[in-house]
């Protein structure tokens, strides 16, 4: 058999696959993976520089499947090209990544064939996909991450990071905003590493893209300084790998290339919605669609001799020559150049150099205080220092949310100065949020920062990171009201509950200075849960720790800060985050003045304190002080299960308003006073 006839035979293959997978599924696209199975095979099999026996060798080039509901594709190239599974802890287990048996139970509980594709769960996805938009948006922070690391660790002709990066999407992700964000973003910075390929099936879930998506898409990449190619017939594999071949020798521009197909391509008999989006072909169909590839009509899940062994001499020899090369490259590497060796081994492992926290400032008690982010922007320029793949910025509010790296040498991340580690993400706090998703697959520890507010922006970017479980940095401040004259527009009421909601965020709501360096600490140690850290516009007083308990318990969630004098129980509990809590700590003197014991909780994480011992949380809040008061300036959402029945919330029930700070805090009950009276009638009646 000809070469040509084993490309052919392997393409029939992946689509075969695909519709026999669906069809037993009763669930899928199968319409997507046939018309761009010869895509995917050329860039598996004649083009990228991929090792399927190490997965997650660092010079590899990333594939991202950004149209995650033809997973199919992945699913099918993983099983053919032998892809081994790797483990948690980077261990490869000697095991396929993908089986036959899991494409049989493709989409089905347990099955490493889900129904989009996740990172984690199957060695070879380079990030999830599913939400439109999010994958080539993510594209973009890996290519970011690329140059940055060819810029500090490419030295004397060693090239360690020269991969490149191809993602796949349709038309469904070229509508959503956050592709346009990142294209924008993309093209400013001259990503010469990317290469999107746009499926331009011109067919959505409601039809015909007549009916919404008319404009000129090549033009608007070229408006955003892309390189824009076409390939006119989806099937023709030399017409492919020739402007692959034109994307590689771009430089200072990302590709984008335009490819025209047709849903169920290779069909006679199938080119509707139907086929793209959710519906199996069914069984008469599927034996025409067979017998139109000179398949056999009632052969499943066939994969025919030679097409495996083709996928060795194709991509598994290339990519395992490549590796093999690196392997030497890098050994060379060490032996020169050890002390930046050891960066990338701790890197990749997602581990911290030694000295991480060194230098963390300490912050005197001071009634006038200082604001969150202020504490928060002293804390970055030491991690910065510290940790060389620390990188972030914010999303064109770096004065404000006080992320700017600001010590010699910091630099800007600029088309002419990759190495630069502030990031400038412009207004796009949605592409942000993906590109430091994809910055955190790449290894570095990135952060990116805008108003709490805009939180919602980025919020599904967000959502992914903890679904992917890394470790990213959201920094966000002017956390509640502080905005003051800005109005409700800019002040954040019922974010706190949303990512409260999210299952694997750690939220941070810090009540000091003090608080603020503990939960960067935390945050930093973190490797598999992303973190929110929610900060002040405002000044807080920076606490008296002589007289208070120590700011290291916010590793824990929530500790006691404060209680009545002597070994005498409380009568009731104050529990309060970030700015709140210098409000409770006031009204705690005031009641003991009054004769009423009370205990201060600052609680600025409810996702750490529920991690901690059932011991520790009940020492925390005893079950028998049931008069419980939480203050928040956010909504009182959740904060039931921590009052109880009988205590109550004093936080925010709509939105916010605009005048002066002190006036809103007067007006919605954020005064001392009227935290007293709470707890007074919240004691009356619970005793």
């Amino acid at each position: 058999m000809t070469d040509a006839e084993l490309d052919l035979l392997s393409i029939n293959t992946i689509r075969t696959l695909s519709i026999d997978a669906v069809q037993a599924a009763n669930s899928g696209h199968p319409g997507t993976p046939m018309a761009l199975a010869p895509l995917v095979y050329t860039l598996w099999n004649k083009v990228m520089r991929f090792d399927p026996q190490d997965p997650i060798w660092p010079g590899r080039d990333r594939f991202v499947l950004s149209n995650g509901h033809a997973s199919m594709l992945l699913w099918s190239v993983l099983h053919l090209s032998g892809t081994m599974a790797v483990n948690a802890e980077y261990e490869l287990l000697g095991a396929p990544s993908v089986t036959l048996d899991d494409i049989k139970r493709f989409r089905q509980f347990g099955s490493k064939a889900p129904g989009h594709p996740e990172y984690h769960w199957v060695s070879g996805v380079e990030t999830t996909t599913g939400p439109l938009g999010q994958g080539v948006a993510t594209s973009v922070g890996m290519a970011m991450a690329q140059r940055w690391l060819a810029n500090r660790y490419h030295q004397d002709g060693i090239a360690l990071f020269d991969y490149r990066i191809y993602a796949v999407c349709g038309d469904g992700c070229l509508m959503e905003g956050v592709a346009s964000e990142a294209a924008s973003l993309a093209g400013h910075l001259g990503l010469e590493n990317l290469c999107w390929i746009y499926d331009n099936n011109q067919i959505t879930i409601e039809g015909s893209t007549r009916i919404t998506f008319t404009e000129d898409v090549a033009m608007r990449f070229s408006a955003y300084h892309w390189n824009v190619l076409r390939v006119s017939d989806a099937n023709d594999t030399g017409m492919i790998e020739e402007a692959i071949s034109t994307f590689r020798k771009t430089r200072g521009r990302p590709t984008l290339i335009i490819l025209d197909s047709h849903i169920g391509w290779g069909s006679p008999h199938r080119h509707d919605t139907a086929a793209a989006h959710g519906e199996p072909l069914g069984e008469e169909e599927v034996r025409l669609t067979k017998r139109g590839y000179g398949w056999p009509e009632d052969a499943s899940f066939l994969v025919p001799d030679g097409v495996r062994e083709h996928f060795q001499t194709g991509i598994g020899a290339r990519g395992a020559a490549a590796r093999s090369a690196w392997n030497q490259a890098f050994a060379r590497y060490r032996t020169r150049f050890p002390a930046l060796a050891l960066e990338i081994e701790q890197a990749q492992r997602r581990e911290l150099p030694s000295g991480w926290d060194r230098n963390l400032p300490v912050f005197p008690a001071d009634a006038k205080g200082l604001a969150g982010r202020d504490a928060s922007g002293q804390v970055l320029n030491v991690l910065a220092q510290n940790v060389p793949w620390f990188i972030g910025g914010s999303a064109d509010l770096g004065s404000s949310n006080k992320t700017t790296l600001k010590y010699a040498g910091a630099g800007d991340f600029e088309p002419a100065s990759p190495g630069g580690k502030n990031i400038h993400f412009g207004i796009r706090e949605h592409a942000m949020a993906a590109a430091v998703n994809g910055m955190a697959l790449s290894k570095l520890r990135p952060f990116g920062a805008t108003f709490f507010i805009f939180s919602d922006y980025a919020r599904p970017a967000i959502r992914l990171s903890a679904l992917m479980e890394l470790p990213t940095l959201f920094v966000f401040t002017h956390d509640a009201m502080g905005d003051g004259e800005d109005g409700p527009t800019h002040q954040p009421i019922e974010q706190l509950a949303s990512l409260r909601a999210m299952p694997g965020l750690t939220v941070l709501r810090p009540g000091d200075a003090n608080e603020v360096v503990e939960a960067y600490r935390v945050a930093l140690q973190s490797q598999h849960r992303p973190t929110a850290m929610v900060l002040s516009r405002q000044p807080l007083p920076t606490l008296d720790r002589s007289r208070l308990a120590p700011a290291s318990g916010v590793a824990r969630g929530a500790y006691v800060l404060a209680d009545p004098p002597g070994d005498a129980a409380p009568d009731l509990i104050l529990i309060a985050s970030g700015s709140e809590v210098s409000v409770a700590l006031q009204a705690h003197e005031q009641l003991l003045a009054q004769g009423l014991r009370s205990r201060v909780v600052s609680m600025p994480s409810w996702d750490l304190f529920e991690q901690q011992t059932p011991a520790y949380r009940t020492a925390v809040l005893p079950p028998s002080v049931t008069a419980r008061v939480a203050v928040e300036q956010a909504s009182a959402f959740g904060w039931e299960r921590y009052v109880g029945s009988l205590g109550k919330v004093v936080g925010m029930q709509t939105f916010g308003a605009s005048a002066p700070l002190a006036e809103l805090q007067k007006a919605f009950g954020f005064t001392v006073d009227n935290v007293v009276a709470v707890a007074r009638s919240v004691h009356q009646a619970a005793a």
